[in-house]
């Protein structure tokens, strides 16, 4: 198995090079490089070309390797494929648009929760991703903006900002089920990518525990709960979670988090529609009683409702709404005074959307 440099210390690959038989500046100059995120040993020119050469034979760059990349119709999403060091594979999800450059970053590989509209949870948890994986998956994202530049490619309206600027935690995985690697991870953004704790997104189907936890960790970021039902007998028919967790001691929860921090909180909601008898779609979670009801549980909290077309997951049974039931659902909300949004489709056509992110196997892979 090759070595990670980018695991590496200072002082270890400052050692490493040395034992190379190379001059200690050398290990400061890949440094340089690992810190941009560069995928390969290729592209550092600085170093003589038998060093890159012997470098790569026994050494990675980053704890991710770029497997297969997608790029949506409209150039504004790249999907990357990521394998492990272990061979597990991941997705992460870089989104150009005009508020500026958001990565979707995987906090696990694969995902017990087991939601029945997502394709995340399909092939089950392997394991929790470390610090540095997630990481890694930023600088994969940051290395592909530096190369719009030479490409020419902005995103939507003219801005020139080739960092990535916002990071959301929602790709593949529960977040907080992986907690300590997930608060280590945004701490080395903060720190070393200065990205703002507000431009930070924690996305959760309901782990109250962690909840908890993420309002005594005490930095003031976003917080998204998962919701998808109003009610606990529609939510645990398809969020096995919330069989665990009922929806009121996790709002409790998410509200307090969102108190604590002055904070408006995110509620995600899937609207789905399922085929009848006759092949018709009819409305599963999205009718004016399921909004009334929403409206009830959130009325009096500072929230803002992300309403989510469903994406087509081959695998699941669910059925796209028409425009205009989701707009009818949405303008009861707002006719309650609720601030709601519908979320823009972004990388659809790539399978980058809202819920189509997922664990890869070998032979999904060789398609």
């Amino acid at each position: 198995m090759k070595q990670v440099l980018f695991n590496f210390t200072d002082k270890e690959l400052e050692d490493f090079i040395i034992n190379f038989g190379q001059p200690k500046f050398r290990a400061k100059q890949i440094k340089e490089w690992l810190n941009r995120g560069a995928p390969n040993f290729s592209v550092m020119k600085n170093l003589p070309e038998t060093l890159r050469n012997q470098l790569n034979d026994i050494c990675e760059t980053l704890p991710v390797k770029i497997i297969k990349k997608l790029v949506s119709s409209d150039n504004q999403t790249t999907k990357f494929l990521l394998e492990l060091f272990d061979g597990e594979q991941i997705e992460c999800v870089l989104m150009r648009t005009t508020y500026g450059n958001s990565i979707c970053v995987s906090s696990q590989a694969g995902c017990a929760m087991g939601c029945k509209f997502c394709a995340s949870t399909l092939l089950g948890l392997k394991r929790n991703l470390t610090i540095n994986e997630m990481f890694a998956q930023v600088l994969t994202a940051q290395w592909e903006l530096r190369q719009d530049v030479f490409n020419n490619i902005k995103p939507n309206g003219d801005s020139n900002n080739n960092d990535v600027s916002h990071i959301v935690v929602m790709g593949t995985g529960e977040p907080l089920q992986n907690t300590q690697n997930v608060f280590g991870f945004l701490e080395k953004a903060n720190h070393d990518l200065n990205i703002s704790w507000r431009r930070i997104t924690v996305s959760t189907c309901g782990i109250v525990p962690g909840i908890k936890e993420l309002t005594n960790w005490g930095r003031p970021i976003n917080l998204a709960i998962s919701l998808h039902a109003p009610t606990d007998e529609l939510r645990s028919q398809i969020m096995p979670i919330n069989n665990k967790y009922k929806i009121h001691e996790m709002m409790d929860a998410a509200f307090e988090f969102s108190q604590t921090h002055n904070r408006q909180l995110m509620i995600e909601y899937i609207l789905l529609g399922k085929k009848n008898e006759n092949g018709e779609t009819v409305i599963y979670n999205a009718t004016e009683e399921h909004a009334n009801k929403l409206s009830d549980l959130i009325q009096k909290h500072n929230v803002m409702v992300n309403l989510i077309p469903w994406n087509s997951v081959d695998e699941r049974d669910f059925a796209s709404l028409s425009g205009n039931a989701i707009h009818k659902f949405q303008d009861i909300l707002i006719n309650k005074g609720i601030h709601t949004r519908i979320r823009r489709e972004r990388g659809a056509d790539i399978g980058s959307a809202c819920g189509q992110l997922r664990l890869k196997n070998k032979k999904e892979q060789s398609e």
